[in-house]
């Protein structure tokens, strides 16, 4: 390892280093941000983290619950409340600093890993579902939940919640302990949920996890004390056989804490039992005391609990200062011991308990405290016996603390900083195997990241003695590092740490043995020993000695003592081992000049004591005399120790003055400018006041976190009494104290200075101007108020004059001068002599303008309206100012109103007021001034000839009209003629070679289908039955999956129990059926949602509900028979034919699945393939290829395949070595930048094997120009815009962009918004109707449009039949087909059965049971299905394949009809298109239902069988009780009638009493507001 100086003793002060140096200095040492951390980005703010010990990392945000790996990849994903998306039901605006537990996901806990032999559980909380918790086996979110109940947790987003999961060891059970804000006023209940009467004055509740609905037990309530305000509760932990609980009253209302910050304490049981109240005092240093508490963490190895408290900061941050924050370390043996049973904030029993009495305050260990500006998170941990603190800030920084022996804190290491600065987490969470890692969330994000930066330490002196226990020093690899990085770090000669110390580090070292003799060698402990060691002199270049080791010995060289060496010389020494090297470098210059032992030393010279004078370490010196050791110096120390305060700076402890204010000279201290300043520093800090000229001695003391040393600086300039200016050094983001101390008296507070990260610029608008300059530019980013200028040139000479905020900065851009049109200038901003890009602004040619025309508006307004030709320049209000000028009235003001373009010119309009004779003025103008910025530009009137001109000239031009079109006229029409002709022959050709293109490509073209198209995205069994009972009521999707496993039969409701056992009497529910059907209000909608529900509530009774199935439609024939049996099943007009609907769906899913499925997914494959071959308007989406001529595009343009090569960029959710990044990627040249992304995006897709790992929207396209790459959009300042103010869309033809031509995709850094809904101001490929037959202007946009006529393109439909004909027929066949010559058992039983039912009521027409069966199978399932492919797999169906999808929904039922269709040429495409196929396909449905009849009929026992495993299946798949709740609603709706119904009815006396006893169950139920 190259070292440049060996480690020194302290020199004498120099002036300060320049800030440029500085600046460098400072970026040498800034921690590291994240080149190559594992970084994992949500769509929502993350909410909650938790790490298991060996499933992964969890992470909850929105309504999603991710699993991860330990590097943060994704392993799979709940959605726990809408499936496909993550976004939250209640839109609330969150807080720049989330406080802990306000979000939607309240708890996120793993527990009972490895506890007997099986794998862990997680809970899980939520705010959804009046506060739901679920439990589910840690292995695989998508497994169904084991245990769910609600009102559980805080259903209010900004209330809070603090969980954690013990086993009672005096029931051998596991609970959850969890305290929750569950009632919050009014105005913050934005979901508007209302907890259960039992949890409104409940603080804390005990919950038994084994129990199916999370049951609260009895003593498993401690209460709030009446008239208690809001609680926010942190965080709860387990210590010593209790659970802990640190909170803060807290007003939800205000946004104040009301009290201190307290500890409530629990015993670890299976009742709730309170054993005390203790608060916690962090509030020194702060006039107002620290009452929020923002982050825990428990060192339980040191029974010691950090928190991270703060002072109110005000809504905007206005009142933070550099103690608002502390971290704060209490003994839990002493909150245990403080704490009182007799709470303040809680509800006792306790018999000598008094009315407002008070907890005992705690007080912190005070060598602990630390206070900075702005912590957020805290976390604890114990290594190597040292105690190590992680500390988040709210600018993004990951701060690390190091606990002396007496619990001292040292000042923290900035070991990360995220880029954005977001605020850090108020959880951090550890990694659970290996202790160099910790997670880092902040945002949207989650880091993994390494609690060192030992790389960062050169050397092993500097290694170990900054005494991080994370950190030690390898000899194999020559370097600080990680012990698990370490080649044999289990020898103790190849690994030291912090506890061998560092005197053990492997040292150089030079001795005299004898007078005529140095001899250098290597100390310290160090394995193996080194082979050789070489000593040589730098310049001139030769050996001095050279040295080999001896019998296990380290190696040793001798150079020769001089009487004198020549100055300047300097020495390598380099000691080698078997691979590796450790080499030092020493300086010994001017050697004799130094007068002081330390000094000398200190440079690598030697001391002569005897001599007492400093000498070349290789000149003679007698052994006794000759030292090179510092600690012998120390007499000399006293001399050369130099002041606390250098000239330019320094850093030194804080001592006390006992000097006052010189000669009562009082100093007045006003203002600092400025008050931010960045990391770099600044040269010039004015400081403002009075009576400064009078002192002679200023310094200004910053003081930053408390535990770091202070900053000293000297005045650099007093230019008057009134101001004087310092320059102030570099330091790390952080807020601090300023004081000014005059002639070594007291120091006068100056309030806060920030030091905050350099400007990062994120948008240049508008990026495009002219050359003359003046327009107002705008910069978009943060931190821009510590600019010190704003430079913009080529040179980096031009400084503009800004106006900077925070957030944005204003500049004029400045006249380009001698320059070339379209000139990119850099814009770079200026921080101290740092230089940093912040892109580039693009100089375009001056507008011109063409002229004007004004108009009079009424007798008193003008408009004005000035014509520029067409350009790439965003002119806004305050950019343009126009004047009118009149010979009489003189300069007038027009006031700019808009601006609009068309294909040839743009207009800019602006108007004059209250102006007398508007119209005189108006014929009189003869030029109006425009100014733009700094051009100025005068523009004359357009020409408009006199009425007495025309007055004159008209006769003369009417005789010459009239000779002249005698003579033209003949030879007109001739040539008109001659056109017409040339016109239809070119029309009649354009249509032949449209017709010829159309036969060509029918015969011709083939669709490259994609055999394999990976894993078929089936949805799960739950997700497939509720859209097809619900298919237009999406929201009960979610009420009826939540999980029913481990039913506990203490734990049931007694109502809906009772209720399932009497809906299982047939009788009875067949006579609720008919009684709801003939009520008048029982609407359609209501007879589908009941059978849907009595589907689930009897999902696991298969047989019964098959019995009941047959019952009611055994009914539905005798109405039916009376009438027209034919129109039996037709429609869905009665209960049980949705219920046979549903019926079929839940029999025939596994038939579906394994025989339909593939094929039915590879036609819809097929179909969007061969849509997406041609061009699809994007505005209407209609496409060239299709199967419906509603969707048919027949205005197309020509266009053509274009051939890209696309590079991916490497972002960290793909970094995969083996991912190809290279792809070529056909588009089409009419294809918008959007739709180009699509293919690309499927393209990689089709080449890796999986998705690239960013959404659409999150990517951008780039195409590579020569060495500058230009970023394709749909919509810019090129977009062409017709004459009627529509936006045509950017297509890839636009951009001129030709075969072979490179495409980057790129991560785009600024905020993204999602998928564009264009609206009816633009436009793709049918453009509007007053431009659809003009020229599209400019050689990128392609030519007229052509003469199209709709008919020429019908064979584009038969083109895409074709190209699916062959999946469609085996679509077709996978249904009407017998697998095994078995026919599905539910198909064959049911048509069975109508066929029994046929034959019972002597219907002998054919036709009628052929009708039944149709309407029974195909219409009620198989349209169903064919028509949404979205029930079956968890994909999107567009409009567009949603009208493909109905012509063959129509082809496939009419194969089943028995009427043969008589088709003109006038009739429907869609169904002239599969004419010729029918007859086929009719034939083979009528031999499938005819093998079907010949099978041998089941027996009743196999179709039990067959039902009775159905319903295994599906076990604990639905909410049953749900359904029933629902069931009940409609029986207590028409109550009376059912009663009635019961009465007349014989033999249903017991039903009717069973009726009345689950009435009173279920009133006494809602009495108690458990309903």
């Amino acid at each position: 390892m190259e070292v440049s100086r060996r480690k020194a003793p302290p020199r004498p002060p120099r002036p300060a280093a320049p800030l440029p140096l500085l600046a460098y200095l400072l970026a040498l040492a800034v921690p590291g941000r994240g080149t190559d951390e594992p970084v994992w980005r949500s769509e929502q703010a993350i909410g909650a983290i938790a790490a298991s010990r060996a499933d992964g990392v969890f992470v909850a945000s929105g309504s999603c619950l991710d699993q991860l790996d330990y590097s943060l990849s994704r392993l799979s994903r709940l959605y726990r409340d809408q499936v496909g998306n993550c976004t939250v039901p209640v839109s609330l605006a969150p807080p720049a600093r989330p406080r802990p537990g306000s979000s939607f996901s309240k708890l996120l806990l793993p527990y009972c890993e490895g506890a007997d032999g099986s794998g862990g559980l997680l809970l899980t909380g939520w705010t959804f579902d009046r506060g739901a918790c679920e439990v589910r086996p840690l292995g695989d979110l998508n497994r169904s939940s084991l245990r769910n109940g609600t009102e559980v947790v805080s259903c209010h987003p900004q209330g809070s919640t603090a969980g954690v999961v013990y086993r009672a060891v005096d029931k051998n059970r596991w609970y959850l302990a969890v305290a929750a804000t569950y009632v919050l006023p009014e105005p913050n209940t934005a979901s508007r949920c209302n907890p259960a009467a039992s949890d409104r004055d409940t603080a804390i509740a005990l919950k038994n996890t084994e129990g199916r609905s999370l049951p609260t037990e009895e003593m498993g309530r401690l209460k709030l004390r009446s008239g208690a305000g809001s609680l926010h509760f942190v965080d709860a932990f387990l210590w010593n056989g209790s659970v802990y609980f640190p909170y803060y009253p807290y007003n939800y209302t205000s946004g104040a804490a009301t009290g201190w910050p307290s500890m409530a304490r629990i015993a670890q049981s299976s009742e709730v039992l309170f054993q005390g109240q203790a608060a916690l005092d962090c509030g020194h240093g702060h006039p107002d005391g620290r009452r929020l508490l923002l982050s825990s963490s428990l060192v339980e190895a040191l029974d010691v609990w950090a928190g991270v408290f703060s002072a109110a900061t005000g809504e905007n941050q206005e009142r933070r200062s550099p103690a608002t924050t502390a971290l704060c370390l209490f003994r839990m043996s002493e909150i245990q011991a403080r704490a009182k049973s007799c709470p303040s904030d809680f509800e006792t029993t306790h018999p000598n308990c008094k009315d407002g009495e008070q907890p005992e305050r705690v007080q912190p260990i005070a060598s602990s405290t630390l206070i900075h500006s702005d912590l957020t998170s805290v976390y604890g941990t114990v290594v190597m016996n040292r105690t190590v603190l992680f500390l988040g800030t709210g600018d993004g920084q990951l701060l690390k603390v190091i606990l002396g022996e007496n619990l001292t804190s040292n000042c923290p290491e900035v070991i990360y900083e995220i880029k954005e600065e977001t605020p850090v987490f108020y959880k951090l969470v550890p990694h659970p195997k290996e202790n160099i890692y910790i997670y880092l969330t902040a945002g949207k994000e989650v880091r993994r990241i390494r609690v060192a930066n030992c790389s960062k330490r050169k050397s092993c002196w500097e290694c170990l003695t900054v005494t991080d226990p994370h950190c030690g020093w390898c000899h194999s690899l020559q370097r600080c590092t990680f012990k698990e990085h370490c080649v044999h770090s289990q020898n103790s000669e190849n690994w030291l740490d912090i506890s061998s110390g560092a005197k053990k580090c492997p040292q150089i070292q030079m001795f005299r043995r004898s007078k005529d003799k140095t001899t250098v060698t290597m100390v310290g402990s160090f394995s193996p020993k080194p082979l050789d060691c070489v000593v040589k002199n730098l310049d001139p270049s030769r050996e001095l000695c050279r040295g080999k080791s001896q019998r296990g010995e380290s190696c040793t060289c001798s150079i020769p003592t001089r009487p004198t060496y020549r100055d300047g010389l300097v020495v390598d020494v380099t000691f080698f081992f078997n691979s590796s090297h450790l080499s030092e470098r020493f300086n010994f210059t001017n050697c004799s000049s130094l007068r002081e032992c330390p000094v000398c030393i200190g440079t690598g010279c030697a001391w002569c004591t005897s001599e007492r004078r400093c000498i070349h370490p290789f000149t003679a010196c007698d052994p006794s005399d000759y030292n090179r050791n510092q600690a012998l110096c120390q007499v000399a120390v006293g001399k050369w120790a130099p002041p606390k305060t250098a000239a330019g700076g320094g850093r030194f402890k804080e001592t006390k003055s006992d000097r006052t204010n010189q000669g009562f000279q009082v100093f007045y201290i006003k203002s600092i400018e400025p008050k931010k300043i960045s990391t770099l520093g600044k040269s010039n800090v004015i400081v403002t006041g009075a009576n400064f000229t009078k002192a002679s001695n200023i310094t200004m003391i910053l003081k930053g976190t408390s535990t770091c040393d202070k900053d000293v600086i000297q005045v650099s300039h007093v230019p008057n009494d009134t101001h004087m200016i310092f320059s102030l050094p570099s330091s790390r983001k952080e807020m601090k104290d300023v004081c000014i101390q005059f002639d070594g008296g007291n120091c006068s507070s100056l309030g806060p200075l920030s030091y905050i990260a350099l400007p990062q610029c994120s948008l240049i608008f508008p990026a495009t101007t002219w050359i003359s300059g003046g327009q107002s530019i705008t910069i978009m980013g943060r931190n821009f108020d510590v600019i010190d200028s704003l430079i913009i040139s080529p040179e980096l000479k031009e400084n503009v004059t800004e106006y900077c905020m925070a957030t944005y900065c204003r500049f004029l851009a400045p006249q380009l001068k001698n320059s070339k049109v379209r000139t990119n200038v850099t814009v770079k901003l200026r921080v101290q002599e740092t230089y940093l890009d912040c892109g580039s602004l693009q100089y375009l040619e001056d507008p011109r303008f063409s002229g004007y025309r004004v108009e009079p508006e009424g007798d008193t307004e003008l408009e004005v309206r000035i014509q520029k030709e067409n350009d790439n320049f965003n002119i806004s209000k305050k950019d343009i100012e126009i004047t009118f000028f009149h010979p009489e009235k003189g300069p007038l003001n027009c006031n700019f109103e808009n601006i609009t373009r068309n294909q040839n010119l743009t207009t800019i309009l602006c108007k004059i007021k209250g102006i007398q004779g508007a119209s005189t003025v108006a014929s009189s103008s003869k030029k109006v001034r425009v100014k733009l910025g700094n051009l100025e530009l005068y523009v004359e009137r357009e020409s408009v000839p006199s009425p007495w001109y025309f007055l004159i000239v008209l006769p003369v031009l009417l005789v010459i009209v009239i000779f002249a079109a005698v003579g033209v006229t003949r030879h007109k029409s001739k040539e008109l003629s001659r056109k017409q002709s040339q016109q239809l022959e070119l029309l009649e050709s354009e249509l032949r070679k449209e017709i010829r293109d159309g036969f060509a490509e029918l015969q011709m073209d083939k669709l490259d289908v994609v055999d394999s198209f990976g894993t078929v995205p089936f949805l799960d069994y739950k997700h497939f039955a509720l859209r097809t009972f619900f298919p237009e009521s999406g929201g009960f999707t979610h009420i009826f999956t939540e999980d029913m496993h481990n039913r506990d039969a203490n734990d049931k409701n007694e109502s809906l129990t009772a209720l399932g056992a009497l809906i299982c009497n047939k009788s009875f529910l067949v006579t609720v059926i008919h009684t709801l059907e003939k009520q008048k209000n029982f609407s359609v909608k209501d007879r589908c949602l009941f059978a849907s529900f009595l589907t689930i509530a009897l999902q696991t009774k298969l047989v019964y509900l098959t019995s009941i199935l047959e019952v009611l439609t055994r009914d539905l024939m005798e109405q039916s028979s009376n009438m027209q049996p034919k129109l039996m099943l037709r429609r869905t007009e009665s209960v049980v034919e949705k219920l046979l609907t549903n019926w079929m769906s839940v029999c025939l899913s596994g038939f579906l699945r394994e025989t339909v499925g593939e094929p039915f997914y590879l036609l819809v494959t097929t179909l969007n393939q061969k849509i997406n071959k041609g061009p699809v308007d994007v505005i209407t989406c209609k496409a060239l290829y299709t199967l419906n001529e509603d969707w048919l595009l027949w205005q197309v343009p020509e266009f053509s395949t274009v051939a890209l090569n696309v590079v991916f960029e490497n972002i960290p959710e793909n970094e995969s070595t083996d991912v190809c990044r290279n792809i070529s990627v056909n588009v089409l040249d009419c294809d918008t930048i959007g739709q180009a992304k699509e293919k690309i995006f499927q393209a990689f897709l089709s080449k890796n094997g999986s998705p690239y790992g960013l959404q659409l929207n999150e990517i951008g396209l780039e195409l590579q120009v020569g060495t500058r790459p230009k970023e394709l959009l749909d919509i810019d300042s090129s977009s062409v815009i017709l004459e009627d103010g529509i936006t045509k869309l950017n297509t890839i033809g636009h951009y001129e962009i030709s075969n072979g031509s490179t495409i980057n995709v790129f991560k785009r850094i600024a905020n993204f918004t999602s998928d564009v809904e264009y609206s009816e101001d633009h436009c793709h490929l049918i453009l509007p109707d007053s431009e659809a037959f003009q020229d599209v202007q400019g050689k990128r946009h392609r030519g007229k449009h052509k003469f199209k006529v709709k008919e020429m393109y019908l064979t584009k439909l038969l083109s895409t039949k074709v190209a699916i004909h062959s999946v469609l027929e085996k679509l077709f066949r996978s249904i009407w087909s017998l697998p095994n010559s078995r026919a599905p058992v539910a198909i064959k039983y049911f048509f069975d059965f109508l066929d029994a039912q046929a034959e019972n009521k002597k219907i002998t027409d054919p036709d009628v049971v052929h009708i039944w069966k149709t309407n029974s199978l195909p219409l009620r399932f198989w349209v169903n299905i064919l028509k949404n492919p979205q029930f079956v797999f968890d994909i999107k169906k567009t409009p567009h394949i949603d009208g493909c999808l109905s012509v063959i929904a129509q082809a496939f039922m009419d194969a089943f009809s028995l009427t043969e269709q008589q088709l003109g040429k006038e009739a429907p495409t869609n169904k002239l298109l599969y004419a010729k196929d029918i007859p086929t396909y009719k034939e083979e449905v009528k031999y499938y239902y005819k093998a079907i009849r010949d099978l041998p009929p089941l027996s009743p026992s196999e179709m039990e069988e067959f039902l009775t495993q159905e319903s295994k299946k599906h076990e604990n798949e639905f909410n049953e009780e749900v359904a029933l709740t629902e069931i009940y609603k409609y029986i207590v709706k028409y109550f009376d009638e059912i009663l009635n119904k019961l009465e007349r009815e014989r033999g249903l006396e017991e039903a009717q009493k069973q009726l009345l006893h689950v009435k009173v169950l279920f009133d006494e139920k809602k009495k108690c507001k458990w309903m």
